[in-house]
C-alpha cells in the first residue's frame, strides 16, 4: 500500500458511464472548446465546442440506429482526428460495440480483425479506402482528416450521415438519445495483436473506462483552461482514455497534431499545455534541448542555471519560466505537464526536464485494465523516485507473486477497470484472471513505500544455466545511455555448446560518430568502437550479465505504433 494520503487526492465527480461523462461535461462546459481541428493540412486551428461535439455524437448515433445498426461491432480505423473521436463515442454510448484499429497493420491483419469480431461497418479516414473496396461488409464509411479536403470515395461519407441524423433528430427521433447504457455490458474490443493467425482481443465496458479515468484524475491535475496535443495512435487505449476521455471529463481540450515530424509547430499553434507521449518522444524533445544548447554554446550557462534555480527552488522559489524561457518558447510557452507511459523514460531525462521546471508523471498500464495500474501522483515525490511507474491507482490493488531473492516477481493486478475478458478465449482468459486478479506477465518490484518498479517482461527474461535470471531492460537501460548508441536490443542466444550468452543488437549514432571521428570512419571501425564500449558497461554487472555478442544493425527494429520493440520479430 502506498503511504500517500488520500486527502492529497483532487477532487472528482463521479460518472456511471461514458454518456453520463459526456452528458455532464457538456452541462458543464458547453461553450468550451473541446477539440482543436484545421480544415486543411497547416492551417489554423479551428474549434469544436463541447456541445458540437455531443450534437455530432447524437446525430451519428441516431443515424447509426436508423441504418440497423444496433448492438453491432463497427470497426473505425486511421489518422487522429475528430471525426475518428466522434466515431468512437457515438458507437459505445448507445449504438454498439466499438472496435478501434491500428492503421499501421497490413489489409490482410485488418481483415482478419473485422471478421474475427464480425463487424457490420468499418468507419475509415479517405487515405485507407483502398484497404477496403474488396472487403464483403455491411457499410463503409469514409472520414475527412480535414474539413475542406475533398471526398471522392465511393459509397456512404461520415459527414453526410452526421446530415442525415441531425435531420432525424429535428424530426423528433430521440432513439439514440435516450438509450440506456448498462455500464457492465461489453462495449469496446482492442486488438492486442494483429496477427494474421488467432487474435487477440481485449473485452471492455463503460465501468472499467470511467472507473480508470475518475482514479487517474485523484492524481493528476488537469483544469478546463488545459489543452493537449494528440500525438499517439488514437486507437492505443493510453492515447483513447488518458489523452481523450480524461480530457472530456475534466472539460478541457485536445488538438489534433499533423504528424511526428510537426509536434514543435503545432505546440506552438495550439499552445498545448499538457503534452502525453511515450519515453521515446520526450528522450528526443530532452536530446534536442541540449543539442541546441551544445551548438549555441550555452550548455555551460544552462547548467549553472538549472543548479541555481534548483537552490532556488529549495526554499519556495522557482525561476524556470524565466531561466528557460527560450526553451519553454520552442515548446509554445505554456507547456507545464508531460506524461509518459507504455515503456520506462531515463529517470535521467525524467529529472532533467524536472530540473527545467516541467511537471513529468509516469504510469503503467495495460490494454486490460483500460490502461492505468498504478501512477506518479502530481503530488508526489517523483523527482526521489524518477524510476518508478508510482503506487496502485485509488481503487486498484497490487501484489508481486513467486519473488526471487531480489523481492523482484509477477505484478498481479486487481481493480473496477480490469477487463471482462479476452473475446471468444476463455481459456486464455483463464490463464491471467485468477480469483479476481489480472497476471500481467510483467516483472517488478514494490518499494517500503507501495511505489512499484518495473523490472521487465516475463516472458522477455533470460535464464543461465545455473538459473540465473537476467532482465534485458536492465542491461539495455546502461547500453541506451552511450552516447554512441541509438538504440538497442537485449536478448538470449546459444554459443555451440549450448550455453546462454547476452547479446546485443546496436542501432549506431552515425550523428554522434560522425561528429566526433569524422565521416571517413568505416563499418569495422564504428564495430570496434562499439565493442570498447560494451567492454566498459560490462565492468557494471556481475560475470552472468555481461555482453558477449555484439551486432551492428543496419535497418531500425520492428516497433508497435507506441514505439515499442517487438523483440521476437527482430531476433
Amino acid at each position: 500500500m502506498s503511504n500517500l494520503s488520500k486527502e492529497n487526492d483532487y477532487e472528482i465527480r463521479i460518472v456511471t458511464s461514458l454518456k453520463d461523462m459526456l452528458n455532464s461535461s457538456v452541462d458543464l462546459y458547453s461553450n468550451r472548446s473541446a477539440f482543436l481541428v484545421k480544415k486543411e493540412k497547416g492551417g489554423k486551428y479551428i474549434e469544436k465546442s463541447y456541445k458540437q461535439f455531443k450534437e455530432d455524437v447524437d446525430a451519428l448515433g441516431t443515424k447509426l440506429l436508423e441504418m440497423g445498426l444496433k448492438d453491432s461491432k463497427i470497426a473505425v480505423i486511421g489518422e487522429n482526428c475528430y471525426s475518428w473521436i466522434v466515431t468512437y463515442f457515438a458507437t459505445v454510448n448507445g449504438t454498439g460495440v466499438i472496435v478501434p484499429l491500428d492503421k499501421e497493420l497490413s489489409q490482410d491483419e485488418i481483415y482478419n480483425l473485422i471478421n474475427t469480431a464480425k463487424c457490420d461497418a468499418v468507419f475509415y479516414t479517405n487515405g485507407y479506402e483502398k484497404y477496403f473496396k474488396d472487403l464483403d461488409i455491411k457499410y463503409k464509411i469514409s472520414m475527412k482528416v480535414y474539413e475542406n479536403m475533398p471526398d471522392d470515395t465511393e459509397g456512404l461519407k461520415w459527414h453526410e450521415l452526421i446530415e442525415e441524423g441531425n435531420k432525424l433528430i429535428k424530426e423528433g427521433d430521440r432513439s439514440y438519445i435516450d438509450t440506456q447504457i448498462d455500464a457492465e455490458e461489453l462495449r469496446i474490443l482492442l486488438f492486442t495483436s494483429g496477427t494474421t493467425g488467432a487474435a487477440k482481443a481485449v473485452m471492455l465496458n463503460h465501468r472499467n473506462l470511467v472507473s480508470n479515468i475518475m482514479d487517474t484524475c485523484k492524481i493528476v491535475e488537469i483544469f478546463p483552461e488545459d489543452r493537449t496535443l494528440s500525438i499517439l495512435p488514437i486507437h492505443h487505449t493510453f492515447e483513447s482514455t488518458m489523452g481523450m476521455m480524461l480530457v472530456i471529463y475534466r472539460g478541457a481540450s485536445t488538438a489534433f497534431c499533423e504528424g511526428l515530424k510537426y509536434v514543435s509547430k503545432n505546440l506552438i499553434e495550439s499552445q498545448a499545455t499538457v503534452l502525453i507521449g511515450v519515453p521515446l518522444i520526450f528522450e528526443a524533445m530532452y536530446d534536442k534541448i541540449w543539442k541546441q544548447a551544445i551548438k549555441s554554446g550555452k550548455a555551460d550557462t544552462l547548467k549553472k542555471a538549472i543548479k541555481f534555480n534548483k537552490t532556488l527552488k529549495a526554499i519556495g522559489f522557482d525561476m524556470s519560466k524565466r531561466f528557460f524561457k527560450s526553451i519553454y518558447a520552442n515548446f509554445g510557452g505554456k507547456l507545464r505537464l508531460l506524461i509518459t507511459g507504455a515503456a520506462g523514460i531515463d529517470p535521467n531525462v525524467f529529472r532533467g526536464f524536472e530540473d527545467l521546471g516541467f511537471r513529468i508523471l509516469q504510469g503503467y498500464g495495460l490494454t486490460e485494465c483500460s490502461p492505468l495500474v498504478s501512477g506518479t501522483p502530481f503530488y508526489g515525490n517523483t523527482y526521489k523516485k524518477a524510476g518508478s511507474v508510482g503506487p496502485a491507482i485509488r481503487h486498484g490493488e497490487i501484489k508481486i507473486v513467486n519473488k526471487d531473492e531480489s523481492g523482484i516477481g509477477e505484478i498481479a493486478f486487481k481493480g473496477p477497470n480490469v477487463m471482462i475478458g479476452y473475446y471468444n478465449m476463455p481459456e486464455e482468459t483463464a490463464k491471467v484472471l485468477k480469483d479476481g486478479w489480472f497476471y500481467t506477465g510483467d516483472l517488478g518490484f514494490v518499494d517500503s513505500e507501495g511505489w512499484l518498479y518495473i523490472t521487465g517482461r516475463k516472458k522477455n527474461v533470460i535464464v543461465t544455466k545455473t538459473g540465473k535470471n537476467i532482465y534485458p531492460e536492465e542491461v539495455e537501460s546502461y547500453v541506451n545511455k552511450n552516447k554512441y548508441v541509438e538504440e538497442c536490443m537485449i536478448y538470449g542466444s546459444l554459443d555451440d555448446n549450448e550455453d546462454t550468452l547476452v547479446s546485443v543488437q546496436i542501432i549506431p549514432n552515425y550523428e554522434a560518430i560522425f561528429e566526433e571521428f569524422g565521416k571517413s570512419f568505416d563499418d569495422d571501425e564504428i564495430y570496434c568502437l562499439l565493442k570498447e564500449e560494451i567492454s566498459e558497461i560490462n565492468q557494471k554487472f556481475p560475470i552472468y550479465k555481461r555482453i558477449r555478442n555484439v551486432i551492428i544493425r543496419k535497418d531500425n527494429f520492428i516497433k508497435t505504433t507506441t514505439k515499442k520493440i517487438k523483440r521476437h520479430k527482430n531476433i
